[in-house]
């Protein structure tokens, strides 16, 4: 597992046809797909939802714990966006519909001092997204996509959504928010990947650039 970003060095890269078509759309070294590829580690989760909870920790005045329908009661906003993957599939117009980290972040009490999020998951997963980043009017706590709940392997029955960074800081099975005020690396950071992953600037890799064939997605489970 910890090899998956020196593995995907090693291979050959395979520059995308076609991208030229899509504009400024879509982010360099990138492949529209109409597929939704599913890649994780590690097995499934299964919940009891009675027993599911949602936790607030870290640079914060009152650390928190919302219950599955807590943060329901809270306003449900749809989001219709792209989503890049880091092994180079893109996916356009995906509708999200879900909680606003925004529209969360108004019942927290978060210090000032806040200026990074660790964005924990099952199964022991981590990844961090500066705090700047989640306030945007398309950051989401997604439940359903395209009208229906998630499924299992899609992050049931919690998953964030950030689009304008690589795919794997939109985090399935997500379990809560530690606020920091300095950054700190996640599973794929700490192992290879870039401690940022802005897709239009290629962030796929900590040091060098380095390309990702596009066939590393194409024999993978997709819906």
């Amino acid at each position: 597992m910890n090899n998956k970003a020196e593995r995907l060095k090693q291979m050959k890269p395979v520059q995308p046809a076609g991208g030229h078509a899509y504009g400024d759309r879509l982010p360099p070294g990138q492949v529209v797909t109409e597929r939704f590829p599913i890649l994780h580690e590690g097995e499934v989760p299964e919940y009891d939802m009675s027993k599911w909870d949602f936790r607030i920790f870290g640079e914060v005045e009152k650390a928190a714990v919302f219950s599955f329908d807590e943060l329901m009661k809270l306003p449900q906003t749809t989001v219709r966006c792209d989503i890049h993957c880091v092994t180079r599939w893109s996916k356009f117009d995906t509708e999200w519909r879900g909680v606003l980290f925004k529209d969360l972040l108004k019942e927290l009490e978060v210090k000032p001092s806040a200026r990074y999020v660790m964005v924990h998951a099952d199964h022991d997963y981590e990844t961090n997204v500066p705090l700047a980043d989640l306030l945007g009017d398309d950051i989401l706590l997604a439940t359903h996509y395209n009208g229906a709940p998630l499924t299992p392997k899609h992050g049931y029955p919690m998953r964030l959504i950030v689009p304008h960074l690589y795919f794997w800081k939109s985090a399935k099975w997500i379990r809560g928010f530690e606020f920091m005020n300095e950054d700190r690396a996640g599973f794929w950071e700490s192992n290879g990947f870039h401690l940022y992953g802005d897709a239009f600037r290629e962030q796929r890799f900590s040091g060098e650039a380095l390309d990702i064939p596009e066939d590393e997605w194409v024999h993978k489970d997709f819906d």
